[in-house]
C-alpha cells in the first residue's frame, strides 16, 4: 500500500513525499515524485534522480531547484531514498560512507547486508514497478541521472538496463569505483573480495564490455574546484574508456564549481532539457 506522508503544490504540479512497504528491500521505503502540469491531462515521462552519500528522498527536491524546468517540460520526476533504514544491522550508522545512506545502488552479496541492500533491484524493478502504477507515468519514456555515489548508480543502471532507461546523466559520478576509495570499501562490504563482481557495478568497466548503448549520448558535469575530483571521482577514466568504446560522451568541466548542490542546480536546467529531448524523439 503506498501512503501518501505530504503534498505541496509546486508550479503547477504536485510535489509529493511517500513512504511503502518494499518487497526487494524487506523494509518501509520512502521516495519523492514531482508530478508536473501536464500530468493533470496526460501520462507524462519520467526522470529518476539518485542522490549521492548521506542523502535521503527529499535532497534532491528541496535543493536542486529541478521542479521548475520539470514543470516546463512535462516530465516527472522521482527520487528514491539513498539506502534501507533501522535495518537492525550491527553498525549500519557508524559510518557515513556505508550503510545508512550509502546504499550505493547494488545489490549486496555479503551477510548481514543482503538481506536488505538491495538498492539495483529496488530502484530499476520494485520502485519502476510502483510508479507506472500509482501516477500518470510513461513506461517507455524513463531517464535516469544522478550527483556522486547518485551519479555512478544512474550511469550503472543505464548501462545494466538500456532497454529500460533511454536517457543517462551525471553530475560529478564516482566515475570509476574499482580504483577509488570510496568504491572499494562500498564494494568490498556489499560484494566481497571477488573483484569480477566489482567491475559490473563500475561505469567505466562496464563501457568497455557495451556496444555504444546510448548512441545519443551520455552528459556529464564536474567541477573543476570538487575537492573529491582526483582521488574519488575520476571522470578521466570514464572519458578514456568512452573514447575506446566509442560510446559518445559530453563530459563538461566547469571552472570553480565544487561538489554541492549550488554547482548541480547551476546546471539543472540543461540535464532536464538533455533529458526532455532524448525522450521525446
Amino acid at each position: 500500500m503506498l501512503e501518501c506522508i505530504s503534498e505541496h503544490a509546486c508550479f503547477g504540479g504536485v510535489q509529493g513525499f511517500y513512504r511503502h512497504a518494499s518487497t526487494e528491500i524487506g523494509l518501509p521505503m520512502r521516495f519523492a515524485v514531482y508530478q508536473p502540469p501536464q500530468a493533470k491531462e496526460r501520462k507524462v515521462p519520467v526522470l529518476f534522480f539518485l542522490a549521492g552519500l548521506t542523502c535521503t528522498e527529499e535532497t534532491f527536491m528541496i535543493k536542486s531547484g529541478a521542479q521548475r524546468y520539470a514543470a516546463h517540460h512535462g516530465l516527472m520526476l522521482v527520487a528514491p531514498d539513498t539506502s534501507p533504514r533501522d535495518t537492525g544491522i550491527p553498525g549500519e550508522a557508524d559510518s557515513w560512507d556505508i550503510g545508512t545512506g550509502a546504499g550505493f545502488y547494488v545489490d549486496a552479496m555479503q551477510s548481514p547486508w543482503s538481506a536488505h541492500f538491495r538498492m539495483e533491484s529496488y530502484v530499476v524493478h520494485e520502485l519502476r514497478a510502483l510508479i507506472l502504477q500509482s501516477f500518470p507515468a510513461r513506461s517507455d519514456r524513463l531517464g535516469i541521472f544522478g550527483h556522486s555515489m547518485g551519479g555512478h548508480g544512474a550511469l550503472v543502471l543505464a548501462l545494466r538496463n538500456p532497454e529500460i532507461y533511454a536517457s543517462v546523466s551525471a553530475f560529478a559520478p564516482i566515475a570509476s569505483p574499482v580504483n577509488c576509495p570510496w568504491g572499494q570499501k562500498a564494494f568490498s562490504t556489499y560484494l566481497g573480495a571477488d573483484e569480477a563482481s566489482w567491475r559490473q557495478y563500475d561505469a567505466s568497466e562496464l563501457i568497455k564490455q557495451s556496444i555504444i548503448p546510448y548512441p545519443q549520448g551520455i552528459l556529464v558535469d564536474q567541477g573543476l574546484s570538487d575537492k573529491f575530483l582526483e582521488e574519488q571521482l575520476r571522470p578521466h577514466d570514464l572519458e578514456s574508456a568512452c573514447q575506446t568504446a566509442q560510446q559518445p560522451l559530453t563530459l563538461r568541466r566547469h571552472a570553480g564549481y565544487d561538489h554541492s548542490y549550488y554547482f548541480i542546480s547551476t546546471f539543472m536546467e540543461d540535464h532536464i532539457a538533455f533529458h526532455h529531448q532524448n525522450l521525446n524523439k
